[in-house]
């Protein structure tokens, strides 16, 4: 699974860890990346959409079908 939301295109994070002694290796920041289903009233089905908690709690806001329409007007295919 990859690690981008659908919706904002959220990535991992790189940077370094920095230990006492101040050493320093690479390391990365996941996103909180979540596989979620949302029933689309419109169509009668279940879309299945890769987001992160950010993207979830937007739907939650703003509602499924406008979600969906915004992806699909960018290309994404739902």
């Amino acid at each position: 699974m990859s690690n981008v939301c659908q919706l904002f295109g959220t990535k991992p994070g790189f940077g370094k860890s920095v230990s006492h002694s101040h050493r320093r290796t690479n390391r990365r920041w996941d996103a909180n990346i979540q596989r979620k289903r949302y029933y689309l009233p419109s169509e009668r089905r279940w879309v299945r959409l890769t987001l992160s908690t950010r993207a979830i709690k937007t739907i939650d806001r703003r509602g499924i079908e406008s979600v969906v329409a915004e992806l699909r007007a960018r290309g994404v295919k739902v």
